[in-house]
């Protein structure tokens, strides 16, 4: 059982013959998507397959609502206050008001905020202090669009932004935030090297638009086996050393802080071995 979520898929709203296969893709979180995978005239067709599907018995989803200045914000609440909605990704967010509106409206939802535009990065850490608020989620395309930003496979031009999510996350004690979105679909090396980027900056899940990427964003969150070997070196020679003072590993002291990441990286096999 995955302890917190490493990837969150999503799926159109208005494709109900496919919310069961996400369910069942290996994904460990499934986001129904009212906003960017719906076309406008859909909106309410997506609506009534989403609650049908929930009277239906469906549940344990999270929900992407369309944001608090569109048409369509006040009806998509209606549908995020149903049961088996688990989590309401909160688009454009930008104000923690906007916030209290959709947990008052789903109390039984945590939110995740995306954070996709200058006012939302501006206000960041108002936003990881709201009430509710489980993780926080970067949504780089769209940033991008705001920012007059393109972004490279390095990844250097919005570093400052994700950076910002993290520090916001820790300080607001949230779980690491969740990266956005990767366009490579059948390029699982991209998508890996993306993910570790992001996990090395210290995100700890990543949005995806396919199963496909699945596997490759769950292997870059696990440990590697240079890392495990690492880890475990540095376990063996700390107790070895516990009563000879000081002891180094591959010509490093080890301190407290490495002692601490090696014993991290040794639970994280562990739960993944669960």
């Amino acid at each position: 059982m995955i302890a917190l979520p490493r990837s969150y898929l999503f799926v159109p709203g208005d494709r109900p013959e496919r919310y069961a296969k996400a369910l069942s893709s290996g994904a460990d979180a499934v986001i129904v998507d009212l906003e960017d995978a719906v076309a406008p005239a859909a909106k309410e067709r997506a609506r009534a397959a989403l609650a049908a599907w929930l009277d239906g018995g469906g549940n344990g989803i999270a929900l992407r609502i369309n944001d608090a200045t569109s048409a369509w914000f006040d009806a998509d609440l209606a549908i995020a206050a149903r049961a088996g909605v688990t989590s309401v990704m909160v688009p454009k967010a930008e104000r923690a008001d906007d916030l209290a509106r959709v947990r008052a409206a789903a109390p039984q939802a945590t939110l995740l905020p995306l954070i996709e535009t200058a006012a939302g990065i501006d206000r960041v850490r108002e936003i990881a202090h709201a009430p509710g608020v489980a993780r926080l989620a970067f949504g780089s395309i769209d940033l991008q669009l705001d920012l007059g930003v393109e972004e490279t496979s390095a990844g250097d031009e919005l570093l400052v932004c994700r950076s910002q999510l993290v520090l916001a996350s820790r300080l607001a004690g949230l779980d690491a935030p969740v990266d956005g979105v990767s366009t490579a679909i059948d390029d699982a090396a991209a998508v890996e090297a993306e993910t570790r980027r992001a996990r090395r900056l210290g995100f700890g899940a990543k949005l995806c638009i396919h199963p496909r990427q699945l596997a490759a964003v769950h292997a870059a969150f696990a440990p590697s086996a240079d890392e495990l070997a690492w880890a475990e070196r540095v376990v063996a020679a700390a107790a070895d050393g516990a009563t000879a003072g000081a002891v180094a590993v591959d010509g490093r002291m080890v301190d407290r802080p490495v002692l601490l990441r090696a014993r991290a990286l040794l639970a994280h096999r562990s739960r993944d071995d669960g």
